[in-house]
């Protein structure tokens, strides 16, 4: 099936910020399974993934920086406000037969410091 993977996930984040929840749910499938590594929680199918992202508290805003699809899948990285908190976020997709999201595995990493000794070798953005 000749299926852009790239645009699913692209519609997926806009009708996200659009707070467009049934054009969400239209992105994955029915038992669309939603992880989240870093909590150790998962969530299965469409109608609890939608209520998640459409109850998920405070003001939240993304703004995708990338999405990387091929035939296998697709992973996108995501600038995040909540409120004042800007936070990172990437996320790994698989598909199912018809095009639409099957998993979600989202990940926040944390900035830190990098260790002593490296600052002659190495910008500070």
């Amino acid at each position: 099936m000749g299926t852009d993977h790239h645009a699913t996930v692209r519609r997926h984040w806009e009708t996200c910020e659009a707070r467009d929840w049934e054009g969400l749910g239209d992105t994955v499938s029915a038992d669309v399974v939603y992880e989240m590594p870093q909590t150790r929680e998962r969530l299965r199918g469409r109608e609890a993934y939608v209520r998640f992202n459409r109850e998920y508290p405070g003001d939240w805003h993304l703004n995708i920086t990338r999405v990387v699809a091929d035939a296998e899948g697709a992973v996108s990285w995501a600038n995040v406000t909540v409120g004042e908190e800007h936070l990172t976020g990437i996320a790994f997709f698989t598909f199912d037969d018809e095009g639409r999201i099957a998993t979600v595995q989202d990940f926040w990493p944390e900035p830190y410091d990098p260790p002593a000794g490296r600052a002659q070798l190495a910008e500070r953005a």
